[in-house]
């Protein structure tokens, strides 16, 4: 069976309902910010509130992030350790494995340490990417027998470690010492390392936990900086890997790393490294970059090397300093994506039909699919994308080395990562967040997996996490929408989780004398006002089949604001995200 039809131009997701939850911010903080910042929106004043932004001061620091804010890295439990025997190992002259996972945050992370250290020591350093198909994922047998046989006594592992512990107890044995950089859950079981760093042990006091792999790394190397009395710039110069690592593995956007985020990309646009330079340039843009665009732009090119080949090559491009040799890193990045992306295509548009083919698999609650030829590199995006479609969550399987492995996704508010715990008993390994997680079984068991994850969503999630949700942050006439309200709001970025862009809902809008319309099949194309006259001008993508709502007026819509540039003009415009008849 083939997507023909409505499924062209809508996903099932799309032509749904939408749950709209105006958020509620706290009154108390709306009345201070009122009081504090008198001459701004009062829209501006809920913006801020329902990020629990409450007064002058914290306002302040939320709109002027400061470097100085940054905590004190030896805060984090382990990190005086880390930083002793790091300083040891350089001054008996031992040899020092720099160990990583292989997607963005990983090989930013490796690559930051490593150059860090490569800068300060000119003993015998190394680093290590393990390979996705042949080792898998974390710390892997392998890559310590690497170490022992060529004499590695310090392995520090970054974005991984946290769940190995029986492999970090085998490196022990071995007369390996191990440092642990991770961002990840830990387990009750934690692994026998010199030192852990991680800000989720529940005896850690460090203030901030929600850190990148790289994050934590580079916090590594400001204690480092700090002991070895060296300028922080040594540490700063690579922030704009950090603000990569942060947008690419999603963690929130506030506090400590909206700061790292906030210089990160002021570093991408106005002194970027020359690997970032050129993947920029590779891209084919040159406008100054925002977060979004480390996510969609910079990220999957760094991801396709351990995607479609190896991630060694990432790193090769962060460290390398010969301005010929990154350009065919990047070129070759380049390549690699591109491949992803016809690949991606192809299993997607397979997965859609083995749904839209099975009335079964229409009716259920989560979806689970497992082809053994399909690509291991991209079975984690293609649960992204039948998301979108489907809206449940989602566990794509392929198998490799014998082994049935596979990547799992989730929507609003279901943790994904328990409801596989509850399946543990079937399978070999598994590991993840809230969100996102990956998993390893027998090729015997993937009908009873499917069978029993299908059976613990159904029973755990509740029907309306099911209907795909808009979270809306305030109210706005279209009166409201001026230079100077966007102006505010562009310094709300970098935008992230727990800081997301923006939604506003508008009520009561009508077509501004028939001048919406639909636009390549499938995209409304609105010009709208209100009574007083004022009017707007916007987009909304993949929603042309609500034109009738539009034209039969009035109407409420939901939306984010952005500028749009046409003949040297800029202009403001709304993306207008889902609409509904006035009440």
């Amino acid at each position: 069976m083939t997507i023909t039809g409505r499924y062209n131009n809508w996903t099932l997701a799309t032509m749904r309902d939408k749950r709209w939850t105006l958020k509620q911010a706290d009154s108390s903080f709306v009345q201070q910010l009122s009081k504090d910042l008198p001459n701004v929106s009062p829209a501006i004043h809920t913006l801020l509130a329902v990020r629990g932004i409450h007064d002058f001061e914290s306002a302040k620091t939320f709109f002027r992030p400061e470097l100085s804010h940054l905590h004190d890295p030896f805060l984090m439990k382990g990190m005086k350790q880390a930083v002793q025997r790091i300083s040891e190992a350089i001054e008996w002259h031992e040899r020092i494995m720099v160990y990583g996972d292989y997607d963005v945050d990983g090989t930013t992370a490796v690559a930051v340490v490593y150059d860090f250290l490569k800068t300060h020591y000119k003993g015998d350093l190394t680093y290590y990417i393990p390979h996705r198909y042949r080792e898998g994922y974390g710390v892997s047998k392998q890559g310590i027998d690497f170490a022992h046989a060529n004499g590695y006594h310090l392995i520090i592992t970054l974005d991984c470690g946290i769940k190995s512990a029986e492999l970090i107890g085998y490196a022990q044995s071995l007369g390996i010492d191990v440092i642990v950089c991770d961002h990840h859950l830990p387990d009750n079981n934690l692994p026998p390392a010199l030192a852990i760093l991680n800000p989720k042990q529940t005896d850690c006091p460090y203030p901030y936990k929600e850190l990148s792999g790289c994050g934590i790394g580079f916090k590594l190397i400001t204690a480092l900086a700090m002991h070895w009395k060296l300028p922080m710039e040594s540490a700063y110069q690579y922030l704009d890997l950090v603000a990569t690592s942060i947008a690419a593995d999603i963690v929130p956007i506030d506090e400590e790393n909206r700061v790292l985020a906030f210089y990160g990309m002021k570093k991408v646009n106005e002194n970027p490294s020359l690997a970032i330079k050129t993947l920029k340039e590779t891209a084919g843009t040159s406008r100054t970059l925002h977060i979004a665009d480390l996510v969609f732009v910079i990220g999957p090119r760094v991801n396709a090397a351990g995607r479609m080949d190896d991630a060694k090559k990432a790193v090769e491009l962060f460290i390398e300093r010969d301005e010929e040799k990154i350009k065919v890193l990047a070129d070759s990045l380049h390549s690699d994506n591109f491949e992803r992306k016809e690949i991606d295509k192809n299993i997607t548009q397979e997965a859609l039909n083995l749904i839209l083919g099975d009335d079964a698999m229409m009716a259920r609650k989560s979806t689970v699919l497992f082809q053994p030829h399909w690509h291991k590199g991209v079975v984690g995006i293609v649960a992204s994308r039948l998301i979108d479609h489907f809206y449940r969550p989602t566990i794509i399987l392929t198998e490799s080395n014998g082994k049935v492995t596979g990547s799992a996704r989730s929507i609003s508010g279901f943790n994904i990562y328990e409801a596989i715990h509850e399946c543990r008993d079937l399978l070999e390994n598994y590991g993840g967040h809230f969100y996102a997680a990956g998993m390893t079984m027998h090729p015997d068991v993937v009908a009873a997996f499917a069978e029993r994850f299908e059976q613990v969503v159904s029973q755990t999630i509740s029907p309306e996490l099911l209907i795909p949700e808009i979270q809306i942050d305030a109210e706005l006439r279209i009166s409201d929408i001026r230079p100077s309200f966007y102006n505010i709001l562009k310094q709300f970025e970098p935008f992230g989780p727990n800081n997301l862009r923006p939604v506003f809902l508008t009520r009561n809008v009508y077509d501004f004398r028939g001048h919406s319309r639909v636009v390549k099949e499938q995209h409304l194309k609105f010009v709208v006002h209100q009574h007083t006259g004022e009017t707007i001008d916007g987009i909304g993508f993949g929603i042309g089949e609500k034109y009738e709502i539009v034209n039969n007026g009035p109407f409420d819509m939901v939306y984010t604001l952005d500028e749009n540039e046409f003949n040297g003009q800029t202009k403001l415009q709304i993306k207008v995200l889902d609409i509904k008849p006035s009440r």
